[in-house]
C-alpha cells in the first residue's frame, strides 16, 4: 500500500495503477464514436482521471463500477455531472440485466490487470449489449489476444477473436501511471464481430480447443491422449502437429470431422 493524494491510500490488492498521461486518455476517446443517446460504462475509475475526460463528451449516461468504496465516494463527490452514476461494485458480481434497457454500451476502461481475462469473459457473455470499447491491458495480454499463430497464440486468441474484432492501439509505458507498473501496457479497441461462422456444439468446441492447447509445445496426439476424443478419426499427419501450427479454420474443420 502507498499514500496518495486526497488522503486516500492505494490498495495493492486491487492492482491500482492510476493513469496520469492525458494524451493516452484522449487517444482512447478518439477511437470511439459518442452520440447524445449513447450509454458508456467504466470499470475501475480510481481518482477519476479518465472519468473527467469522458464527461467532456456527449452521451446519455455514464455508469462507473468501482470496487474501492473510498475512490467510488471521491469520484461521486468530485465529478459533478447529472449523467454520471457511480456503483460501488465489483464488476464481476454485477447482474448485466440492469444494462438491458440502455443498450448498446461503449466501454472505456483502464482494466485491473489481475482480472483482465475474467472481465473479457464477462464481456463475451454479454456481447449483445455492447457497441464498442477501448481498454487498457498489459502489453503481453494484448499481444496474446491478437495473435494468429506462433508463440503466445492459443485458446484466448481464438476465443476472443471469434467473438470480437480487435485493433492494437497505443503502447503505453510504465511512466504514464502512478505508481508505475513493472510492465508496458497497451490500448486495445474492440467491437462485437457482426458475422460469426456457426459452430456445432459451441461450448463443447471451446473445451476441445482448450485441450488442443493444453501444453502448446506438445502435439495434438499428446494433448488429446487423455481425452474422450476418437483419435482414429484424426489424420495421422494432423496428430503430429501442434495446435499453434493450426488456424481457427483448421481446428474448426477438425472439430466438424469429429462430429
Amino acid at each position: 500500500m502507498s499514500a496518495f493524494s486526497h488522503g486516500i491510500t492505494l490498495k495493492k490488492r486491487y492492482g491500482q495503477h492510476f493513469l496520469r498521461d492525458k494524451s493516452v486518455v484522449e487517444h482512447m476517446l478518439d477511437q470511439v464514436t459518442l452520440a447524445p443517446t449513447d450509454s458508456v460504462f467504466e470499470i475501475g475509475c480510481g481518482d477519476g482521471f479518465l472519468t473527467r475526460e469522458i464527461v467532456q463528451h456527449q452521451f446519455a449516461r455514464l455508469w462507473i463500477f468501482e470496487i474501492d468504496p473510498e475512490w467510488a465516494s471521491f469520484v461521486q463527490k468530485s465529478v459533478l455531472d447529472k449523467r454520471l452514476q457511480v456503483f460501488q461494485d465489483n464488476i464481476l458480481d454485477v447482474d448485466f440485466a440492469r444494462f438491458e434497457p440502455y443498450q448498446p454500451w461503449t466501454l472505456l476502461a483502464n482494466l485491473p490487470y489481475q482480472v483482465t481475462f475474467p472481465i473479457l469473459h464477462l464481456l463475451q457473455q454479454n456481447i449483445r449489449l455492447l457497441k464498442e470499447g477501448v481498454i487498457m491491458v498489459q502489453e503481453e495480454v494484448a499481444q496474446k489476444i491478437v495473435k494468429t499463430g506462433g508463440r503466445g497464440y492459443g485458446y484466448n486468441s481464438l476465443f476472443f477473436q471469434y467473438y470480437f474484432e480487435w485493433r492494437l492501439l497505443q503502447k503505453v509505458p510504465p511512466t504514464a501511471f502512478l505508481p508505475p507498473p513493472k510492465v508496458f501496457s497497451r490500448l486495445l479497441y474492440f467491437k462485437p464481430r457482426a458475422l460469426r461462422e456457426p459452430i456445432v456444439n459451441e461450448s463443447e468446441f471451446w473445451r476441445f480447443i482448450k485441450l488442443c492447447f493444453h501444453q502448446p509445445r506438445r502435439t495434438l496426439k499428446n494433448n488429446l491422449t487423455q481425452s474422450h476424443v476418437d483419435m482414429e478419426r484424426i489424420p495421422p499427419e494432423q496428430l503430429l502437429m501442434r495446435a499453434q501450427q493450426m488456424t481457427f479454420q483448421d481446428l474448426l474443420r477438425l472439430w466438424n470431422d469429429l462430429q
